[in-house]
């Protein structure tokens, strides 16, 4: 992975990273109206969980938590793009420390738009960030929560190596999300491949 230089770089923020085909860079507040349009698309909202905010303000708390995170942490999740198009953005992704129906984690996570599904474009990100976290920063496990109906993101977890642990509800009203965990013991015992792309239909 290669930093990307910019003549104006983000306070207290990292570089921007390049995978083989993607531009990771750590959000920032003009990413709002990208993320606003995400969080309302119908085909991304079919497989989401009743914690996605709704409303230009709870997305905006959403954006600032995650830019909140980067500062403190040094790591979080990435506004991402395709290197051929590094100022069009695709989606979001990456791990952040949270805590989801009681259960605290390091937690995967990303919203990719329907436009780019189907090319292995979040598995990829996802390698990256999960080798970011046990190889850079030393933690010791990372898990995520889907829905049950998300079979192509259950598809992509179980690809990387995360096996499900359980179950847990995210809110009253919502349906239970499973619980998949990948530690770091497991991830060193695992061959380094190709993302796979997975097939979704939007």
């Amino acid at each position: 992975m290669v930093p990307i230089e910019f003549s104006e770089p983000v306070a207290a923020m990292p570089a921007a990273m390049v995978t083989r085909r993607l531009v990771l860079r750590p959000p920032k507040d003009s990413d709002l109206d990208t993320l606003v349009s995400l969080h309302a698309d119908p085909a991304v909202n079919r497989f989401c969980a009743a914690a996605t905010p709704h409303g230009r303000g709870a997305v905006q708390a959403q954006l600032q938590s995650w830019i909140d995170h980067w500062q403190i942490h040094g790591f979080g999740h990435w506004a991402i793009a395709e290197r051929e198009q590094p100022d069009h953005l695709i989606g979001f992704g990456g791990l952040m420390h949270r805590s989801v129906a009681g259960h605290a984690g390091l937690y995967l996570y990303y919203r990719i738009t329907p436009q780019a599904w189907g090319r292995g474009l979040a598995c990829e990100m996802s390698q990256f960030a999960i080798s970011e976290a046990f190889e850079k920063h030393h933690q010791t496990a990372v898990v995520a929560a889907v829905l049950p109906n998300n079979i192509p993101t259950r598809k992509t977890l179980e690809g990387l190596g995360l096996r499900l642990k359980g179950t847990l509800a995210d809110g009253p009203g919502s349906a239970a999300a499973l619980l998949y965990e990948l530690s770091a013991e497991r991830w060193a015992g695992l061959p380094r491949c190709e993302p796979e792309a997975v097939a979704f239909a939007a």
